[in-house]
């Protein structure tokens, strides 16, 4: 198991919240999604096998939403 860790920008409510929740659970291979609003934050625990964090990324902004890994 990796674990990833995200700054999401433009998130203002807990829709928005629950919108990147969703697009980060939906890629194969995820096992936990934790989205922090006032932190602008989100952390990953994935397979990766499975997933890489480019996904994430790329889920994050089809979502309407820009993403960064943290270092």
């Amino acid at each position: 198991m990796a674990s990833l860790k995200l700054t999401v920008a433009g998130m203002t409510c807990g829709h928005c919240k629950m919108k990147v929740e969703q697009a980060l659970q939906g890629v194969a291979g995820t096992f936990g999604a934790a989205v922090f609003l006032e932190d602008g934050a989100a952390e990953v625990d994935y397979d990766p096998a499975l997933a890489s964090p480019e996904q994430y990324l790329a889920a994050v902004r089809e979502a309407g939403y820009q993403a960064t890994q943290d270092a």
